[in-house]
């Protein structure tokens, strides 16, 4: 019973770390289309903003509120991404919309360049992350199962964040207008809608939800230029098999990669594990190829 309890929580953490990884593509690759192979640095710049509010914590701030710092990281994390995401957009995605192979390349590009300045800000080696004090220990289940606190508080955040953006997209007015621009450009610009402002703010709040799991990350261990990188194949598989466009699909998709992979690595073992889960994927999109949950629209059918 033990066992089984720790894999059924291994594979719940596993899910929300992807499920937080793919929120922000769902909405930049699900919801806009654009392929943004630089997703995966944005998660690297949250990380890198929880360092740097560690780092000014420590050197400007009594040693006592130090232990505050990590909620502050969360909010330095989300501003700084969307900052740079929304700059992005505004130089450069705007002129890629409908062309998914220039933006396939050119997001490419900006990845190996946001790398490259991190390496040259905060040098090659990976830095760490220290953990507040509050979320150190452990909650004994029962004698033999003890849940981490880090591993609880990004399960809360996974679930903070899922909820606010169902209230955005599906319960505000802002979230209407998103969805009404990425479903029908054209006919949202004939009722009054700026359509480019839509689009910028849309990118951005996707670029933020990423420095937030790349803020999450720092919990679990160390962070480099290009920690980003191990996680973007499995964002897009989470994002495809869930199905494009739809929140609950992206649930779905990461609550069924992160169990299963937990499963199989703990039958076999860490690489022939990620291989049947690959497989797994790639047998469920021959027979559903619009993922668990297709959008259905009347261009669709």
């Amino acid at each position: 019973m033990e066992i089984w309890i720790s894999q059924v929580f291994n594979g719940l953490s596993v899910s929300s770390i992807l499920l937080l990884i793919a929120l922000g593509l769902a909405i930049t690759f699900g919801l806009m289309k654009v392929i943004n192979m630089a997703h995966g640095e944005f998660i690297m710049i949250g990380a890198y903003g929880a360092y740097m509010t560690q780092q000014i914590f420590k050197a400007a701030l009594p040693q006592n509120v130090f232990d505050a710092y990590f909620p502050v990281a969360i909010a330095v994390s989300f501003i700084l991404a969307f900052a740079i995401g929304y700059l992005l957009e505004v130089t450069l995605i705007r002129f890629l919309y409908d062309r998914p192979l220039d933006s396939l390349l050119a997001t490419w590009g900006v990845g190996l360049m946001l790398q490259q300045l991190a390496r040259t800000i905060f040098g090659a080696p990976n830095v760490a992350v220290a953990s507040p004090s509050w979320l150190n220990d452990g909650l004994t289940l029962i004698p033999g199962v003890v849940l981490p606190y880090k591993r609880l508080f990004i399960l809360a955040l996974v679930a903070i964040c899922l909820i606010a953006m169902y209230l955005y997209i599906y319960r505000s007015n802002a979230g209407r207008r998103m969805r009404a621009v990425m479903q029908n450009r054209d006919m949202a610009a004939c009722l009054g809608i700026s359509t480019r402002r839509v689009d910028a703010f849309t990118f951005a709040i996707g670029s933020g939800i990423a420095g937030i799991a790349g803020c999450a990350l720092t919990l679990i261990g160390p962070i480099g230029p290009s920690i980003g990188t191990y996680y973007i194949v499995d964002a897009f598989m989470v994002v495809v098999l869930g199905g494009v466009g739809k929140l609950i699909g992206t649930v779905a998709g990461a609550s069924g990669i992160g169990l299963f992979n937990t499963m199989f690595e703990w039958w076999t073992d860490a690489s022939l594990g990620k291989v049947l889960v690959f497989l797994g994927i790639v047998a469920f999109l021959q027979w559903r190829p619009m993922g668990m949950f297709a959008v259905r629209t009347r261009s669709l059918d």
